[in-house]
């Protein structure tokens, strides 16, 4: 039973294409899908990774602090930054730049932990950056959103970290405390709880999607290439700086990978309730869980043909 929702969880990238397909195509099959359960179901994801999240993992830090650190620094430095510059080198709607800036400004998405491991990267490494980056995405998402979109749109920096705190550092820490207290239970949920992750985040996607079809259908063009050099800048940037900065061929795949995925679904939640009066802003979000997904699967396989022709890789 467990290798089978592995299995369907490892095609993350294929249920997001053909949710965001049946969205756009049958918007109203989503219609039950709610605001509020959008943050329900965050929680529930954010749960689901607290679940796998142990203190050896933080004591990873000690092992591999540099490239952590170093990896960590880049996500929050190159991804908000290129999703600024896109947002004005494109000129884009006020909406979409403020939806494409907050998706950027969001911590390491849980998928990335699943693509390192594909990818043959530093797995111990992914879920350390992953943990690390959601903890400093209380202060550094709303301080970074304000610093780069605060001049365009009203920004309640108190707002976004109060959400955050909420949303995704509490059933982190209920999860990690059910994992450190009640190992063998946590165990049991752990062989379901990705699936279940996956799940609420295609709907998270689905629902934000059917709910601006007229919108995305008029902008389709415009935003899918905004999304796409948003996250193969981060893919790109992510793997040469590390490379640049001599972490090793694992902890490059692995900074890249974290810097090129975000947490959408966190985004996506936050534009929903803090920017409720630029309709399409939480646009960019659900449209960046698709493409981050697809893009990773690619540089995992891309890499997974790699170290077949290298074993040192």
């Amino acid at each position: 039973m467990q290798t089978f929702f592995k299995w369907l969880t490892n095609l993350f990238p294929l249920w997001s294409v053909l949710v965001a397909v049946l969205a756009l195509a049958w918007p109203s099959a989503f219609d039950w899908f709610s605001g509020t359960m959008i943050r329900v179901g965050l929680g529930i994801i954010m749960l689901g990774m607290g679940l796998t999240l142990t203190l050896a993992d933080f004591k990873r830090v000690i092992l591999v602090p540099l490239a952590l650190f170093g990896g960590v620094g880049l996500q929050f430095v190159v991804m908000p930054f290129l999703g600024w510059g896109i947002g004005h080198w494109m000129n884009l709607p006020r909406d979409m730049a403020v939806g494409l800036v907050l998706v950027s400004c969001c911590p390491g998405g849980t998928a990335s932990n699943v693509v390192a491991f594909l990818a043959r990267a530093n797995v111990a490494l992914s879920v350390s950056m992953t943990a690390i980056s959601t903890t400093l995405a209380v202060v550094l998402t709303p301080l970074l959103t304000k610093f780069y979109v605060g001049e365009r749109v009203p920004v309640d920096a108190w707002g976004l970290l109060q959400s955050i705190l909420i949303i995704v550092i509490l059933p982190v820490t209920a999860g990690i405390v059910i994992n450190h207290f009640f190992g063998k239970a946590a165990k049991r949920l752990n062989a379901v709880s990705p699936f279940v992750s996956v799940v609420f985040i295609i709907l998270i996607v689905g629902y934000i999607l059917s709910q601006n079809r007229e919108s995305i259908m008029d902008n389709w063009r415009v935003l899918v290439a905004a999304i796409l050099l948003l996250h193969v800048g981060g893919f790109g940037l992510g793997y040469g700086l590390a490379r640049l900065f001599r972490f090793d061929e694992q902890s490059s795949r692995t900074v890249s990978i974290e810097v090129g995925m975000q947490n959408s679904g966190l985004g996506t939640a936050l534009a929903t309730k803090h920017f409720a009066a630029l309709p399409l802003a939480p646009v960019p979000c659900a449209v960046s869980a698709v493409t981050h997904c697809i893009l990773g699967s690619i540089a995992a396989g891309f890499w997974r043909i790699k170290s077949n022709g290298n074993p040192k890789q």
